[in-house]
């Protein structure tokens, strides 16, 4: 089977979607918790958070065109402040279900029955049941001329999660933790280690 660049554009929309999100691969699924500036909270599933570097600690991820309400998006840019929570096996449903389009009047932890959970310090709310949960602070945000998609980066200000998931050499289990990933759009996978290699160099 060979799609065209043609023949993607004649594709019914959704059907395209979905097509080009799973031939991408497998992705990240996190859970993006903001909160606006009159303390109302949401949540929202992101697939596009990306590691960008690790001195300074930054990831990106991007979001739809701002073309319409995009309360994540908005929530971030008003405060500064967001938190990356990972998905795991006991809680990918109600995390698929915050991908609704819940009025911005109502929170998605409350609708879709997952708990915030707040530190004295950080005023964005984490998922409580994430076993894997990271405060970010926003850093910048670009629109992408050829679709007008934002990539927005932020800084990691702390991580929580089990030592014990931890290894001595820095590398933090994900098995372990049961944390998922996603295929297109709403396909969710768990994962399988083959090996766990050494750092390549020419032979």
């Amino acid at each position: 089977m060979i799609i065209s660049k043609d023949q993607l554009a004649t594709l019914e929309e959704r059907y395209r979607a979905q097509l080009i999100n799973s031939v991408s691969g497998f992705k990240s699924a996190n859970l993006i918790g903001t909160i606006d500036n009159n303390g109302l909270t949401n949540l929202s599933i992101m697939s596009s958070v990306i590691h960008l570097g690790s001195n300074p600690p930054l990831l990106g991820m991007v979001f739809r065109p701002h073309s319409v309400p995009r309360h994540t998006l908005e929530n971030i840019l008003e405060t500064g402040v967001y938190t990356i929570n990972h998905v795991n096996n006991e809680i990918f449903q109600k995390a698929h279900q915050t991908s609704a389009r819940y009025p911005k009047s109502i929170s998605e932890f409350e609708a879709c029955n997952l708990t915030p959970l707040f530190h004295e310090t950080f005023i964005a709310p984490f998922v409580q049941e994430s076993v894997i949960r990271i405060a970010m602070e926003y850093r910048e945000h670009q629109t992408l001329k050829l679709n007008e998609t934002v990539f927005l980066v932020g800084e990691i200000l702390h991580i929580e999660l089990p030592e014990e998931i931890v290894a001595a050499t820095g590398y933090a289990d994900l098995e372990v933790a049961n944390t998922v990933c996603i295929s297109g759009l709403d396909s969710y996978h768990k994962t399988r280690r083959l090996a766990q290699l050494p750092y390549a160099k020419p032979v």
